[in-house]
């Protein structure tokens, strides 16, 4: 089960609260979780004990994000093997939570390899355990690299695309510290920017339905000291006409063998945008993300969120994680269907280059994608879906 720990108000002054984080505590091993349902209105930590709390804390959306989401995947097997669950259901179960960031699959499976590695070579549950978390830590550490280096090879990106600074950047979605081990995918390049005195402006998409970019991209920048501007999504198309975006920056769940990309719904038509005001449209996003054995767009699978996150506007803040329907606040009259898919896809052809952390791919091919993936420090993970360090 998961307990709720109010930690602070959120302020200018307030302390850091990590993502995630694996504690012993006498009682046993948990994962601490800051809730993202509550942000930015408080701070507040769930404490996971076991994987069902976990698997109920990534469809409320408490955690998020395509990295993260590999790190919590990896911890809670570790965290099932610790506690004496029974491993194999914790990792299907944890595989399945949500189905179309290929990252939560690929820490789960990072994970349960090294266990059954482990039982296979004669350990005892507590050796397999260890081995486990030993796995589960190397995944969040190489998260935490990868987020240095793409923000490294980001910001040397847009210095070749927008020469002379002052960018002015439009992002979707969360894509920073909230989504990774490090300091995120897309919004670690624009703060490499901020840090090199070359962000103008950050426009912050708000991003419907569940507005991760007014409540955590904003609560983000605002805390780096970023110059930003929320705005509804629908207002993108003015800022593109006015001439006011110089580049658009978003992050990945998914990216398929040819170079389609999977991101939270909305950015598919940022992209055309970008290609009509001949804007560059640039994705960034682990090795992690990137999923060979997904032909194309067309084979990935998105989630459908439930319909009351359109017709009401909830209060996490106020009713915690996985709020039922009938809790928010109606705008749409009873009964009105709602169409609410939580990504889309990117066709390759509108996507100017693909951040990584061994590099950039552009333009974005099928070949130069492998290439990259084959050519890097990472190989293939034990389940041959997704990358790993060698």
């Amino acid at each position: 089960m998961a307990d709720q720990y109010e930690v602070s108000e959120v302020g200018v002054e307030a302390l850091t609260v990590p993502s995630l984080r694996w504690e012993e505590l006498p009682e046993g091993p948990v994962v601490v979780l800051l809730d993202q349902t509550r942000l930015p209105v408080e701070e507040v930590e769930l404490v996971c004990t076991d994987a069902p709390a976990l698997v109920q804390a990534i469809r409320a959306l408490a955690v998020r994000g395509a990295p993260l989401l590999g790190i919590a995947g990896a911890y809670g097997v570790a965290l099932a093997a610790a506690r004496g669950f029974d491993v194999e259901d914790a990792a299907e179960t944890l595989a399945h939570a949500r189905p179309t960031a290929v990252n939560l699959g690929y820490g789960v499976r990072r994970a349960v390899g090294a266990y059954r590695e482990a039982v296979a070579g004669g350990a005892g549950p507590e050796g397999a355990a260890a081995a486990a978390l030993a796995e589960a830590h190397a995944v969040h550490a190489q998260e935490v690299d990868s987020s240095k280096r793409m923000a490294e090879h980001g910001l040397a990106l847009l210095g070749e695309l927008l020469p002379g600074g002052g960018h002015r950047i439009l992002t979707h979605c969360n894509t920073g510290a909230l989504v990774s081990g490090g300091e995120g995918t897309a919004l670690a390049v624009a703060l490499a920017a901020h840090r090199a005195g070359e962000l103008r402006r950050l426009w912050v998409d708000e991003t419907r339905p569940l507005l991760q970019g007014a409540r955590l991209t904003a609560y983000e920048a605002a805390r780096t000291g970023m110059a930003y501007t929320v705005l509804p999504d629908g207002a993108a198309g003015s800022l593109f006409a006015a001439g006011e975006v110089d580049a658009v920056l978003i992050g990945a769940d998914r990216i398929a063998a040819d170079g389609s990309v999977a991101n939270k719904v909305g950015s598919y038509p940022l992209a055309v945008l970008a290609r009509y005001h001949h804007v560059p449209f640039v994705v960034v996003a682990p090795l992690s993300t990137v999923d060979l054995q997904t032909e194309d767009g067309t084979d990935i699978e998105v989630e459908q969120r439930p319909g009351h996150e359109v017709t009401e506007f909830s209060l996490p803040h106020a009713q915690g994680a996985g709020a039922e329907p009938g809790t928010g606040i109606p705008v749409a009259p009873l009964g009105a269907q709602a169409y609410n898919p939580a990504f889309d896809v990117t066709p390759p052809e509108l996507v100017t280059a693909i951040v990584t952390e061994a590099g950039v791919v552009s333009p974005v091919t099928r070949e130069g994608l492998a290439e990259m993936c084959s050519t890097s420090r990472w190989g293939t993970s034990r389940s041959g879906n997704g990358m790993m360090a060698k």
